[in-house]
């Protein structure tokens, strides 16, 4: 298979051990390690885990992210956020969120189909498969 992008819930799922996508989330990051994700969605998660669940798992979980252990990190590019603001207008019918639209750019441009979330929003757009 073909890197995964990885989006902010299945980072969470992995940090909460109360979670209930925990189990599942783990079992999914011990069988693959070909993932990627973004800055942005390192930025979402650092923030999320803070407000949820502590300082401590956040900057736990932040350093791992930072320094490449759990996934290659791509930068959003200016004109990853150009077309993801053209995709924020474009889906006025839906709640996707900018940083959603940032993901959905760089997976675009990146040619990647498959991401690792519990997020609907990834499978909703009919161009990516959501998984697990």
């Amino acid at each position: 298979m073909d890197f995964v992008f990885v989006d902010t819930s299945a980072w969470y799922a992995l940090a909460n051990e109360r979670d209930v996508n925990h189990s599942l989330a783990r079992q999914f990051l011990d069988e693959n390690r070909r993932l990627v994700t973004t800055n942005f969605i390192i930025d979402e998660t650092i923030t999320l885990i803070l407000i949820r669940v502590g300082h401590r798992q956040a900057l736990s979980v932040g350093e791992q992210l930072w320094e490449g252990q759990l996934a290659s990190i791509v930068r959003v590019t200016r004109d990853d956020e150009q077309v993801a603001w053209q995709l924020f207008k474009q889906y006025d019918d839906k709640t996707f969120s900018f940083t959603d639209c940032t993901s959905f750019a760089v997976m675009s441009r990146l040619k990647l189909r498959h991401a690792f979330t519990f997020d609907a929003d990834f499978a909703q757009t009919g161009q990516f498969i959501q998984m697990p």
